[in-house]
């Protein structure tokens, strides 16, 4: 069975958009059994020198597979799609567009729609963010139409299957959800939206409200 350290216990303010959500997603997807430790990440538990043990970044999420443990969410989805076989295509090429296209949400999209929501849920207290947040939009803006244009006759990243690199992109994607940077992208929100319906993915998000202890609908 697997064992995903994920969070127990947040800031209200980033409830739906931590990165276990990621991991929760494909496991629900595979339908394969796990069990989730819950991480009381205010009191400080990511700090410990246990959990320093499991993430020398002392970070969530972390995978353990009967004593093989594995960090970095994006890392995490391939091993899950390798190890059974599915959310991934069979074939070097059709595999290799999904390794691709993960890369692309970490490091193509989410660096300036992380840095937007960094700004976004911090207000005031980044003295610096709203002269940052316009180069910022520009940048989104930029790979965003890169995407728009990519989902072009595409259901999904790769072509017709969904994969774990939809998975993260759209997980990439709720981190402006509120953030008004979506709206000129029409293709982006309707894959989004139609990603967002998988019924993988509500029962994810009903699950993850319930552990946190979270209004139903706010992880939404």
């Amino acid at each position: 069975m697997f064992t995903l350290y994920g969070f127990g216990r947040v800031t209200s303010k980033v409830v739906g958009i931590t990165r276990d959500l990621r991991v929760l997603w494909a496991l629900e997807e595979l339908g394969v059994p796990y069990r989730v430790h819950g991480v009381d990440h205010p009191s400080g538990e990511l700090r410990t020198e246990a959990f320093h043990e499991l993430n020398p970044f002392c970070q969530v999420p972390v995978l353990d597979d009967d004593g093989f443990v594995l960090t970095e969410s994006g890392a995490i989805l391939l091993y899950l799609a390798e190890k059974t076989g599915r959310l991934i295509p069979a074939d070097l090429p059709g595999r290799a567009q999904v390794t691709r296209w993960s890369f692309a949400a970490l490091t193509s999209l989410e660096p300036p729609l992380g840095q937007i929501l960094m700004i976004d849920l911090l207000g005031a207290a980044d003295p610096t963010g709203a002269q940052r947040r316009p180069e910022l939009v520009k940048h989104a803006e930029r790979v965003l139409g890169a995407l728009e244009d990519w989902l072009g006759g595409r259901p999904y990243l790769a072509g017709e299957v969904f994969t774990v690199a939809d998975i993260l992109m759209v997980t990439v994607l709720r981190e402006v959800r509120n953030a008004g940077v979506l709206e000129g992208f029409p293709r982006v929100s309707a894959y989004r939206e139609r990603c967002e319906e998988r019924p993988a993915w509500l029962r994810t998000l009903d699950a993850y409200e319930q552990r946190l202890a979270a209004p139903s609908g706010s992880a939404r």
